[in-house]
């Protein structure tokens, strides 16, 4: 089982429509897939047509009061699942606060038994739940705007891995709604790529179509499958993939 996490310190960036369509794109090759919206907006969920509720909340999650399997629901798809968000999820960090660092990761265990690929849908923080994912995580993959502030952010992320000794949390970066109508969303890209490590060339496209999940309530892939942010999306997967193998 491979753990992918989309996560940003800011809001805003597209993770959770990334985090959608990477799952529904694993679930599409055959791969046993559960996304779990840890993100209390819970906007994964809605997407996928689920009620944001957990029976219990996220403390008897974390206290092992829960068991993961009962709280899982189906979705529209083949081999994809989700684990709901639920509104406690906004008290995670004080629930992981006395906890074991890998408190998490022990947590989805289990579920390697039943899947092969596991997503989580981040919230926008910077906290004790955010070193629990990454100790989870095989790769942390990060949304980046081609903006000068959204680059600033990138580096707070990488300054806090290496203060905390995290070294072995695989992350890597993609580029996200980009609008090349912008000379700014042109340039940045460009001198990005070419110099960056653990960086992936896909670029999110700045789409309409995107937006219109909200109404559709399903991935792009989905309903726009031949659209140009449908084709990011499955670059963007193709790379994550090789990645992750």
């Amino acid at each position: 089982m491979r753990v992918l996490s989309i996560y940003n310190i800011k809001g805003g960036v597209g993770k959770t429509a990334t985090a959608v369509n990477l799952a529904y794109l694993a679930a599409a090759e055959g791969r046993r897939t559960l996304i779990w919206d840890l993100d209390p907006q819970g906007a994964s969920s809605f997407y996928f047509r689920v009620k944001p509720k957990v029976k219990g909340g996220g403390k008897k999650i974390v206290r092992g009061k829960s068991d993961l399997d009962d709280l899982i629901k189906g979705t529209d798809f083949d081999n994809l699942d989700i684990l709901p968000a639920d509104f406690s999820y906004r008290d995670l960090d004080l629930s992981f606060a006395d906890e074991k660092q890998s408190r998490l990761k022990k947590l989805i265990a289990p579920l390697k038994r039943d899947y092969d690929v596991v997503i989580f849908d981040c919230p926008p923080s910077i906290s004790e739940l955010s070193e629990q994912i990454f100790r989870a995580s095989d790769l942390l993959l990060v949304p980046v705007l081609p903006t000068t502030l959204s680059l600033r952010t990138l580096e707070q992320i990488q300054q806090f891995l290496k203060k905390e000794r995290l070294r072995n949390v695989k992350m890597w970066t993609f580029f996200s709604m980009v609008d090349r109508r912008k000379k700014m969303h042109r340039e940045i890209p460009d001198e990005f790529d070419a110099n960056a490590k653990q960086h992936f060339s896909s670029c999110i496209p700045y789409s309409s179509v995107i937006e219109k999940m909200g109404i559709e309530r399903r991935p792009v892939v989905d309903f726009a499958p031949k659209s140009k942010a449908a084709n990011a999306f499955q670059m963007l997967w193709d790379q994550v993939s090789s990645s992750l193998d």
